[in-house]
């Protein structure tokens, strides 16, 4: 169900969120319209994106590489640059590819890949609780499984070497930098999905020093880092045991480093 908005309520909505700094407030407005079971939802919605909550928060849902992908309060919301990591992941994917989603956050990846690859078998993992609970709506419905736990501590041993691709969406932004994000950002989701370390790698080199161990031979590893990390993040990985190369989107302001065991 949803409203149909009269022209005053439009007007009025457009206005409300242009006051609150909302760029994009007329798309925002209908975003509302269409979720909004009532008047009062309506208006109980404005106030929660007009005190800085993301709208994916307020709605309930991001859209994702063709999905519409379930965005609970609290959680990481799934960027449209990282599109293109998982389009990347998806064409390394042939049918029936036995895949991981590491720091999985809302299990957008994993939900991606279990749409668009034939019978792909998904793994997926995080640390925040209220990730898991999300991706696990996201992902379980469509086949896969979810863990709680650090990286791949929580990860069945049967896939040991076995993974053909592995999608690691890891934290990047450098430990100085989280309090220059957007308040969207720094204030409504969890700084674990955000703060990279020092130089934003902390996590990346975790993810390297075991995925050779989890990767079948010839299996990819791929990672979203910023354009300025691209060769330290390849240097990290190729320290061991993985071959490196760099991909970048200038549509989406993307880089990503696919890397493949030797």
């Amino acid at each position: 169900m949803s409203i149909d908005p009269s022209f005053s309520l439009r007007s009025t909505t457009v206005s409300r969120l242009r006051a609150a700094g909302c760029v994009f407030a007329e798309d925002e407005a209908e975003l509302l319209f269409s979720s909004a079971r009532c008047g009062e939802d309506l208006d109980t919605m404005i106030t929660r994106r007009a005190a800085g909550l993301p709208i994916e928060h307020v709605v309930g849902w991001a859209a994702f590489a063709g999905l519409r992908v379930a965005v609970d309060p609290g959680v990481f919301v799934p960027r449209r640059r990282t599109e293109f990591l998982v389009e990347r992941a998806v064409g390394l994917a042939g049918p029936g590819a036995l895949c991981v989603d590491l720091c999985c956050g809302s299990g957008a990846a994993g939900a991606v890949l279990l749409s668009a690859v034939e019978g792909a078998e998904v793994y997926a993992s995080d640390i925040d609780p209220a990730a898991v609970r999300c991706a696990r709506r996201n992902i379980e419905p469509r086949g896969g499984r979810v863990f709680e736990g650090d990286l791949f501590a929580p990860l069945p041993d049967v896939l040991r070497g076995r993974v053909e691709v592995l999608v690691a969406n890891v934290p990047y932004v450098p430990t100085e930098d989280v309090g220059l994000l957007p308040p969207e950002a720094r204030e409504h989701e969890p700084l674990v999905a955000l703060d990279g370390g020092s130089d934003g790698l902390d996590v990346l080199r975790r993810v390297a020093a075991e995925a050779a161990h989890w990767l079948a031979p010839g299996g990819h590893l791929l990672v979203e880092t910023s354009e300025r990390q691209a060769a330290r993040a390849v240097e990290t990985l190729t320290g061991h045991g993985l071959t490196s190369r760099v991909l970048t989107s200038d549509e989406l302001y993307a880089t990503v480093v696919v890397s493949t065991r030797r």
